[in-house]
């Protein structure tokens, strides 16, 4: 770990912060990661309430991915918020953080195509276009190919807009502080942006305006139930999940509307993963992500692969205003303590990212 002569708490990365009326006690952001602890009904275990407590000391800590309705399944055991049972147990969650004095806000997510048959009873998972994806994905018995989605009906569209909403208003009850709308990784929203995955002739494909139609709606659905003070949405510019490069024929130019429109919607963040996740943060097919900051007039948080050098070189030079980190958390409860002290980083074996119970999820000590 890189060492800084500057005391800790003088330090930009550990001040607190007010975004909007949102006081966060750092600038350090917990990342969501996907865990795969919940039941088969999506609903989170008691044990997660430790986990997310535990890790109250980041300025804002960003869930799981959680699916919006049943339909937006894509992997075993992850959770929902779409049912009495799921917002009962998330309540458990956002309870336990405040309790810490943390802030947490909820990740709306729906797979889209990256999903498969064994998740819907057989049924095909949906998609803007019938596109296979490439590879694999995980399910219950284990890894399956991808098979080719059913492509939505025009009229199906708005009622996926809904579940976005509802499931925005479950996060108010659950006691959330903000929810994050999930547009990465080549799940259902950026699969609508992409000229790969969008082959739509219809209101919702074919120009950069209708491709971008879905996801914008979706977004001010979204902020309709919790005003744009508290939405903030997730990006991956130059993604290649599920392993098709490039994902679009121009990413700058669609990602530069993208941002403008978000923009004008006037809501908190973009959560902008610079590069491709647990891998290269070289920028590629012509994007480059300063200028994408430019686009956008809310704050701007920056992920992938930081540590705490790359964070306060950022947070100096104005190219982020929140910096997120996702696998250091998992094996470090008290991640933020251990940077203030420069001190030791245990590291979480891959066995305990996905999957299993308490142990390696909330077993972890603290320094």
């Amino acid at each position: 770990m890189e060492s800084d002569k500057t005391p800790s708490n003088e330090r930009q990365i550990f001040q607190p912060v007010t975004i909007r009326g949102l006081k966060l006690a750092n600038r350090v952001v917990m990342a969501p990661m996907t865990r795969s602890r919940s039941n088969e009904e999506g609903v989170p275990p008691a044990y997660a309430a430790d986990y997310y407590a535990q890790r109250a000391g980041a300025g804002l800590i960003i869930t799981e991915a959680t699916n919006i309705s049943a339909q937006a399944r894509g992997y075993p055991r992850t959770p929902g918020i779409w049912t009495d049972a799921q917002v009962r147990a998330w309540k458990s969650v956002t309870e336990a953080v405040h309790r810490r004095g943390g802030k947490i806000f909820l990740q709306l997510w729906h797979t889209g195509r990256i999903s498969h048959p064994d998740m819907h009873g057989g049924s095909a998972p949906v998609a803007p276009s019938a596109i296979r994806p490439s590879g694999q994905i995980r399910v219950h018995d284990g890894m399956k190919d991808f098979i080719t989605p059913r492509a939505l009906e025009a009229d199906e569209i708005p009622r996926i807009v809904d579940d976005y909403r509802k499931a925005a208003a479950n996060a108010m009850t659950a006691g959330f502080d903000g929810v994050e709308v999930h547009s990465a990784n080549n799940y259902l929203l950026e699969q609508f942006i992409r000229d790969s995955t969008n082959f739509r002739s219809d209101a919702y494909g074919g120009s950069l305006q209708n491709r971008l139609r879905f996801p914008l709606d979706v977004v001010r659905a979204v902020v309709e139930v919790w005003g744009a003070d508290r939405v903030g949405v997730r990006i991956s510019p130059i993604t290649t999940t599920p392993g098709e490069t490039p994902l679009d024929s121009d990413s700058m130019a669609t990602y530069s509307a993208y941002l403008g429109a978000l923009s004008a919607l006037g809501i908190l963040y973009v959560h902008d993963i610079e590069g491709v996740t647990q891998m290269s943060r070289e920028e590629a097919g012509g994007v480059r992500f300063d200028q994408l900051r430019q686009r956008f007039r809310g704050a701007y948080i920056a992920n992938n692969n930081y540590n705490l050098a790359l964070a306060e070189g950022a947070l100096a030079n104005g190219s982020a205003d929140l910096v997120s980190m996702g696998r250091p958390f998992i094996a470090n409860p008290d991640l933020i303590e251990r940077l203030r002290k420069n001190g030791p980083l245990a590291d979480a074996p891959k066995e305990y990212w996905y999957g299993g119970d308490a142990t390696g999820y909330s077993d972890w000590p603290t320094l």
